[in-house]
């Protein structure tokens, strides 16, 4: 077995700079190949010197987004290196190397296996990410609102029960902020969907090595962190912008593997616009309140 780590990079030096300073000494890895995709700042000057050893540094031709950059970095380890595993890793995870060795354990175990993924300890939403059905239409727009999904969300889950006592188990999906594939499944799978610029992506990975017969797997006892990227404003703005990506997103992927007809992309329109509104009146109310805070301290 060879793994490599993938790791993308958008104006982020110091993120992926810190990243591969952790996992550079770790035995299990053979190689890192970091992706540089098309940064507008000094990212690739300053990455570059970081190359050496085990290290490459490469540059996609186009920021052509989060699964192109992940495809040119897993297909470079994969041809140059001789890599039979990949790891997926945003740069602004936190792992050990006894969760690469565990994933690890289970490819030699499971030959049909095409995923392989920690638990998530989530550091700005909080709680563990552990795998996900894939869902269907109507199941696809439940789970993305923020009120449906607190109102329908363990009818969308799998049951808590399913992972008690369990080191592993088999789920449809998994967080794609960290993990490891077969370079045969991957390959075979044709990689990411580089039609989706960013979201949404793990669940077009999922279904394509669904459809081509490989299973994927959460190992419940194995942790990374995910500190979703120190670089993003908070600000409602900032999670419209986000929440429309997504919405664009999950519209490429009912189109092109739930193959929706076009009441439903009528529907989900809709839906998406409710969502937005959600997020406008939540920030005007936190707004509004903090208002009433300041006015109440100055009158003290």
């Amino acid at each position: 077995m060879k793994i490599n780590c993938v790791i993308v990079n958008y104006n982020d030096a110091d993120t992926v700079t810190a990243l591969v300073a952790r996992i550079r000494a770790f035995g299990a890895l053979e190689g890192i190949v970091v992706v540089d995709n098309c940064s507008t700042d000094d990212s690739w000057e300053r990455l570059k010197a970081l190359e050496g050893g085990k290290i490459a540094v490469i540059r996609g031709e186009r920021n052509g987004g989060y699964g192109y950059g992940n495809n040119l970095g897993a297909r470079y380890a994969i041809k140059v290196n001789g890599a039979t595993h990949v790891v997926i890793a945003n740069p602004d995870v936190e792992f050990g190397e006894q969760t690469l060795l565990a994933m690890g354990r289970m490819f030699k175990r499971h030959p049909d296996m095409g995923v392989a993924a920690p638990v998530m300890e989530d550091m700005e939403y909080g709680g563990m990410g552990r795998g996900w059905r894939l869902h269907g239409f109507w199941g696809e727009l439940l789970a993305m609102g923020p009120v449906s999904r607190r109102l329908f969300g363990r009818f969308l889950d799998y049951p808590k029960g399913r992972y008690k006592g369990k080191r592993a188990v088999w789920v449809d999906a998994v967080h794609g902020s960290m993990l490891m594939v077969s370079a045969e499944a991957f390959l075979e799978c044709g990689g990411y969907d580089e039609g989706i610029f960013l979201y949404q992506e793990e669940a077009a990975l999922a279904q394509r090595m669904k459809t081509n017969g490989y299973r994927t797997v959460i190992l419940l006892r194995e942790r990374y962190v995910h500190r979703h990227g120190t670089s993003i404003i908070k600000s409602c703005e900032s999670q419209r912008r986000r929440q429309m990506m997504r919405h664009e997103s999950v519209m490429y992927y009912m189109k092109h593997y739930l193959c929706i007809n076009r009441f439903q992309e009528q529907a989900a329109k809709l839906w998406f616009g409710g969502i937005l509104a959600e997020i406008w009146l939540a920030a005007s109310g936190q707004k509004a309140l903090g208002m009433i805070r300041k006015a109440v301290s100055a009158m003290r």
